[in-house]
């Protein structure tokens, strides 16, 4: 019975996942040591130490998700909406404004920013409640209009902070799982067009010369080189010196105060300069691996609802990877989207394993069915206690039971 259920562990995505956030550890500590003695009077190790405690509480969130039945989450859904606007709610009214944006609210000396867990609370909503509505789902006004109206709201909430980056992940994510629920093309294409002319007009509203710096920092850095392009100038430095092998670890130099935000946002730069193309292919690849696998998991899963919340996730951490490294190219411009498993920020790690952990218990679901129908086979006369899974045809197409 012990083997059997060690066989249902999904162990690439358990330790991936924890690999990647491991060496994030480790590069948060070359990237910060010199900035946190000089610039904030602490030990070298402080902020390295502050993401491995972090690291620890999301192992606990991890083995939490991964033995709490996914299923249980679809009853939740109205309670999980209900603390998504509280917490958004709490930051309006006690939030603490960082880099100009209130987004952060402070618990004694540690900082949690409530729109992360935004991320996957949406999605697990939106795959209860499109997988509920099934039978009704071309119906515009009854099955797809309602959940995109929450949706908007909290948006609404996390544009207003501002927080741009988080914004659009949570929009595409969202989208993801609404195309994958089966509704029409026509439907999706008239939503996402009304999202973008939406996330624009009210990205309007709060913008300011900051923001729009970035633009032009993003597509015209060598115009203004000392100020509005001077970060993605710093970046290029640190990505082109690194080369294919890099300088070595710890050595490199942007990182001493030319490149702000080098633990978090901007740290796969200084990977690049530290441990140069191997260790920018060595990050990539292993997100990658994340990706795939969740995909993979959506895809042979027989249950609509949790096919759904493994597309959400697999394409919210594949959709946060791009604009991060879009950002820190010039491709896009800088929004303070961090690099899952790897940027510093405490709230963002323990949500990316909460995430894995709910992907691996979908994976020992699916593995558990199908050891169950292997037994079957092979011992025809024995009686099984398993149900059978939903019936399927594509991941766009299943029938609710």
């Amino acid at each position: 019975m012990k083997n059997q259920k060690a066989k249902t562990f999904d162990f690439l995505l358990m330790l991936t996942p924890l690999l990647l956030a491991g060496f994030g550890v480790v590069m948060i500590y070359s990237a910060s040591m010199v900035t946190s003695v000089i610039v904030n009077g602490e030990p070298a190790y402080a902020q390295a130490l502050r993401q491995l405690i972090w690291l620890v509480i999301g192992v606990g969130f991890f083995v939490f998700a991964s033995y709490f039945k996914y299923t249980l989450y679809k009853p939740l859904s109205k309670w999980i909406v209900l603390i998504m606007f509280l917490s958004l709610l709490a930051v309006q009214l006690w939030g603490t404004n960082i880099n100009n944006a209130q987004s952060w609210i402070y618990i004694g000396s540690f900082s949690i920013q409530p729109s992360e867990f935004v991320k996957v609370g949406i999605i697990l909503y939106l795959a209860a409640v499109y997988t509920k509505k099934q039978e009704y789902i071309d119906d515009f006004f009854k099955a797809v209009l309602p959940p995109l109206a929450i949706t908007a709201v909290l948006l609404a909430f996390i544009i207003k902070q501002p927080d741009i980056g988080t914004a659009g992940i949570i929009f595409a994510a969202a989208c993801t799982v609404i195309f994958s629920a089966g509704i029409r093309f026509r439907h999706l294409s008239f939503l996402a067009l009304i999202g973008i002319v939406v996330l624009v007009a009210l990205s309007l509203q709060l913008v300011t010369d900051t923001r729009i710096s970035r633009f032009t920092g993003a597509y015209q850095p060598f115009a203004d080189p000392d100020d509005t392009g001077y970060q993605l100038i710093q970046s290029y430095i640190a990505i082109g010196t690194g080369g294919v092998t890099g300088q070595g670890i710890g050595q490199g130099i942007q990182k001493l105060g030319y490149l702000t935000q080098a633990d978090s946002d901007f740290i796969m730069a200084v990977i690049s300069e530290e441990l140069g193309l191997f260790g920018v292919v060595f990050v990539l690849a292993c997100l990658a691996v994340i990706v795939i696998r969740g995909l993979y998991i959506a895809k042979i899963c027989k249950d609509p609802f949790g096919s759904l919340i493994a597309i959400g996730l697999s394409s919210m951490i594949g959709i946060q990877t791009v604009i991060n490294m879009g950002a820190i190219s010039g491709l896009l411009p800088i929004t303070g989207v961090p690099l899952p498993f790897v940027s510093a920020g405490g709230t963002s790690l323990v949500v990316l394993l909460f995430s894995m952990g709910i992907l691996n218990n979908i994976a020992r679901h699916v593995n558990y069915q199908r050891y169950n129908e292997e037994e079957e086979l092979d011992n025809p006369t024995e009686k099984k206690k398993f149900s059978r899974p939903f019936a399927r045809k594509s991941v766009r197409n299943r029938q609710l039971s």
